[in-house]
This record gives structure tokens, sequence and C-alpha cells, in this order.
């Protein structure tokens, strides 16, 4: 596999988990099974020390040793299936939002396009900052612990902007698969959000 810029998926994934990202999500549904399994196992290695995700198959989650899995917001619960996982879910509206946090399954959702971006394509207009912290109010409305990050088209000099707009943290594909410096690109944006918190200090 074989990300951006001519790196190797695993490599890229390796560098921005040794950069200090704390969690790894495998998208790649469109790989065969086998494929997909063995890619999942390369990155159960390569994410020693952080989390790993696995989207919309709770099964392969599980036979990896990942930590979670990632639902799509139109995919059923996953029942029993996901016990011992964390459980997270794409939005793209507030009630979307509503729905999951009052779901009773998930722990955390994303929520996006919050920028323009070629990754997440075919979701309507961009939310933008005051979208994302509307969707941060809906969730804090009902009253619920659901942790939401913000993701679509942010990349370093955006991430704390989030973070003030309600959300939780930030998910970066684009900006990090596409860069020459995936490592560098990551510690940037740790950089950003460690700042956004007096209390945090960054080690580049």
């Amino acid at each position: 596999m074989v990300a951006g810029a001519g790196h190797d998926l695993v490599d890229v994934v390796a560098a921005v988990v040794d950069a200090g990202a704390p969690a790894v999500l495998l998208r790649e549904k469109d790989l065969p099974r086998d494929d997909r399994h063995d890619l999942a196992v390369r990155l159960r290695t390569a994410t020693a020390g952080a989390a790993l995700v696995v989207a919309g198959d709770p099964e392969l989650a599980g036979a990896v040793g990942a930590d979670g899995v990632h639902l799509a917001a139109g995919d059923p619960s996953p029942g029993d299936s996901a016990a011992g996982l964390w459980v997270g879910r794409s939005c793209h509206s507030p009630e979307g939002l509503i729905a999951t946090a009052t779901g009773g399954v998930a722990a955390y959702a994303t929520f996006s396009p919050v920028f323009a971006s070629e990754s997440k394509p075919g979701y309507g207009p961009a939310l933008g900052i005051d979208g994302l912290a509307a969707g941060c109010r809906a969730v804090a409305g009902v009253g619920s612990p659901l942790a939401v990050y913000a993701l679509g088209g942010i990349g370093p000099a955006q991430a704390a902007a989030c973070l003030a707009a309600g959300a939780a943290g930030v998910a970066v594909m684009g900006a990090i698969m596409r860069a020459d410096d995936p490592h560098g690109i990551v510690r940037a944006m740790i950089c950003e959000l460690d700042a956004a918190h007096p209390t945090r200090t960054c080690r580049s």
C-alpha cells in the first residue's frame, strides 16, 4: 500500500505514531478481506503505543487486537460483536451527532467536513468553525459525554480553532498522507494543540 508522496502506508503510520499521534484509523474498505486483514496485522505492530481503530468491521478489529471500530453514518449498531471495543461513528449534521450521543453505543464521533476536503467529498458544503461549534453545542445540550472530533480539511494552523469551537480533538488524513514529512506535520499539529492548553508542553 502506498500513501501520498510515494510513502509506504505502514511507514507513514509508524512515523505519525512516533511523532505522538494517539490513534490511527484503518479505512481501506475496498481491499479484499484477506489483504485488509494482513494490513491490519501490520498496522497493529506499527501502532504499538497508540490505539488502532478499524473502520466498519468489528470482527476484524477483534481478530487483530485493535482497540476500536469506527462506523459510517448509516452502519447499524454492531451489538455484541463490538464487545470490549471503543465504538465511534461518522456524523455530518447536528442531528446525526444527537442521535449518536443518545444512542448509548458510541464513545466518540467524527464530525465532517469542517473544511473543504479532497478526502471527504460528497457530504455537502463545509461546516466551518461555526458549524462545528453548533454540533458540539448540540451534544452538550443533551448532556452527553460523547467526544466530538473535527474532521475534513484540517491541517496545521487549524487544529487549535477546532478545539476552541468545542471539539475534543482533530482527525487528519489528507494533510498527513500527502505530506513529504508526515512526522513533521504531526509534530506541528501536536505543538499547536499543546499551545492551546497552557498546562501542556510541546516536546519537539
